[in-house]
């Protein structure tokens, strides 16, 4: 999901860096964005804090995850 997430990132900058003002480039690239705060957590040895993690989700994204799911399938 990762490797696909990075993969919408990519396509998601080339296609606002080389697609013309427009709908399209704007359906494309508007994102949703979620974030979640600093989750602590304390085991009683180690103790930790994750900083806020925030993913932005576009239609873009969908298809890059689409795209990896789809070739690890192929694999499997």
């Amino acid at each position: 999901m990762v490797c696909g997430m990075c993969l919408g990132g990519l396509l998601t900058l080339l296609v606002d860096n080389f697609l013309w003002e427009g709908v399209p480039r704007s359906f494309l690239i508007a994102s949703v964005e979620a974030s979640l705060g600093p989750v602590s957590v304390d085991l009683v040895a180690v103790a930790f804090t994750i900083g806020p993690v925030s993913f932005a989700l576009n239609v873009l994204t969908l298809v890059g995850i689409a795209i990896v799911a789809l070739v690890v399938r192929s694999w499997l």
